[in-house]
């Protein structure tokens, strides 16, 4: 008995503990609720490691909760206790390592960045790295300009036809919003933040229409120059103490094909493209002292790997010696059937998939480009994460880490949603539900967490729990179950163990309990 005591004693102790350390949503509005932060105040989440014999639970809901902090004891399995779903965890069955999670640090969300006040600075850039926010441990950036910019640009613009670049500098952007960003980032954290770079288009005289957009190729006179870009990119961020962990091989070169957007492009075809994979981007960055920097191939839609990536590996084999994984976006997984990426991770075991870009309101039809505290678009975001997650993806890259009302700027009008809008005329900026959505993900998944299978079994006319499960470096299991229905009660198995969770309607939880091998 008195032990029994001491342990619901040391339960209340740590529940209080992380109530005392946390500071909750300082919420805005009824039915789409957004969080405030302003310079005296913002909210934070800290984890904290359950004890043996008991678990921690995060929720984030429809209804306003935010990382709600619950927790409880692991009781013996009990076959008679009846739930409408109950998930049974098998942690010996192993898949992926996990990478991480992240946003992007394009110029839009650097001007935005630096708008602010400097304690709103401060808070944003905790709220994301530190370990009291949803601790990223990754950055996207563009390779120069992208559409998140107040204007195209590209490195060595001038002089023309310079096939040397001689004239390679970085631009006041980088030095103005991108690196300070990035570093005030690094600074936040302990982890290590693996940096993605990316180039949307080279200056236009490399290209065969002369121009930022439309349909377009890469001159064939230029490709080691194109090469070249790349490195020289890497060398001028490494030497400002910022080293790129992987380049990606042209943002979404099927735009710059077929001319499907009005930003800035380059197209490739498949052939095109691994020949220059083979016979200059690859030696250029195997050889060079930056030669551990992965190259991560496609960075289009999941819809493209068929016929894009596994025609190209199919028809140029070689390529697979350069390449180190594969980079996806978002945008079609709503017609894209999700088994595209465990087959192409069957067929080439050796190499990973990455997901590196991810916004809402990005189709024409969306009216509203920005929707403050839509709860849709975190479900959205939810959903997309755990399909890729159980189908060997090893990390996923949110967009712009913040942008304003208006969903820019963006040179083309181009306008999306963020997890966080900045006001800064009111001296403020404001947690989206997409914010809390990554962070039930990032937060308790950190690198190096494997995924583990998850069986799922249902009684009669219950709805089917999304889930998702790892083995964590903490010597953890942490499970993310999103719940998109009404109040569902929910067992989760482990060994001869259970946890009996009700999970509220249109909600997302983690829970996380140590685990011993």
């Amino acid at each position: 008995m008195k032990i029994l005591i001491c342990i619901s004693l040391l339960i209340f102790y740590v529940s209080l503990k992380g109530a005392l350390s946390d500071t909750v949503c300082q919420a805005r509005g009824s039915d789409a609720i957004v969080c405030v932060c302003n310079d005296t105040y913002c909210d934070t989440v800290t984890r904290e490691p359950p004890i043996i014999g008991a678990y921690n639970t995060y929720t984030t809901s429809e209804s306003g909760l935010r990382f709600s902090k619950t927790g409880g004891t692991l009781n013996p399995y009990n076959n008679l206790t009846q739930c409408g779903t109950t998930l049974v965890i098998e942690p010996r069955v192993r898949h992926q390592m996990i990478e991480g999670f992240g946003g992007a640090v394009t110029d839009a969300a650097g001007i935005h960045w630096k708008s602010l006040s400097q304690n709103l600075q401060n808070h944003l850039i905790e709220s994301y790295f530190s370990r009291n926010g949803l601790e990223y441990n990754m950055i996207r950036v563009p390779i120069g300009g992208s559409d998140f910019s107040t204007h195209p640009y590209a490195y060595n613009e001038f002089p023309e036809n310079d096939a040397t670049l001689s004239n390679f500098t970085l631009a006041k952007e980088d030095y103005q919003y991108k690196i300070p960003l990035i570093k005030s980032a690094m600074s936040a954290t302990k982890r290590q933040i693996h940096i993605v770079a990316t180039t949307w288009s080279p200056p236009p005289w490399m290209k065969t229409n002369n121009r930022y957009s439309g349909i377009s190729r890469l001159k064939p006179e230029y490709f080691q120059t194109y090469a070249d870009y790349h490195l020289k990119f890497i060398q001028k961020y490494a030497d400002e103490g910022i080293p790129v962990w992987a380049i990606t091989t042209t943002n979404e070169p099927l735009s710059g094909m077929l001319g499907l957007d009005s930003f800035n492009t380059l197209g490739w075809t498949q052939d095109q493209m691994a020949k220059w994979i083979i016979n200059n981007l690859g030696p250029t960055i195997r050889n060079s002292t930056h030669k551990n920097t992965k190259i991560l191939a496609v960075d289009d839609q999941r819809i493209s790997i068929p016929y894009w990536f596994n025609y190209m590996v199919a028809k140029n084999p070689k390529t697979l010696d350069y390449i180190d994984g594969i980079a996806v976006h978002y945008y079609t997984d709503f017609i894209t059937p999700a088994y595209i990426l465990t087959e192409v991770s069957k067929a080439f075991p050796d190499k990973f998939i990455l997901a590196t870009e991810a916004c809402e309101g990005s189709f024409p039809w969306q009216k509203n480009k920005v929707e403050l505290g839509s709860w849709t678009r975190a479900a959205n975001y939810i959903n997309d994460i755990i399909t890729d997650l159980n189908h060997n993806v090893v990390g996923w890259i949110d967009w712009n880490l913040c942008l304003d009302v208006n969903g820019g700027p963006n040179w083309a009008k181009n306008f999306v949603d963020s997890p966080i809008i900045v006001f800064p005329e009111n001296g403020e900026f404001v947690k989206q539900p997409m914010f809390y959505a990554i962070g039930h993900f990032s937060k308790f998944i950190p690198r190096g967490s494997v995924r583990i299978k998850v069986h799922e079994r249902k009684r009669i006319f219950s709805k089917s729990i999304e889930n998702v499960a790892f083995l964590t470096p903490y010597g953890t299991i942490v499970a993310v179950l999103y719940n998109r229905g009404n109040r569902a009660s929910v067992k989760i198995k482990i060994r001869t163990k259970e946890i009996v969770l009700e999970l509220l309607a249109k909600s997302i939880s983690t829970v996380e309990f140590p685990y011993k091998t």
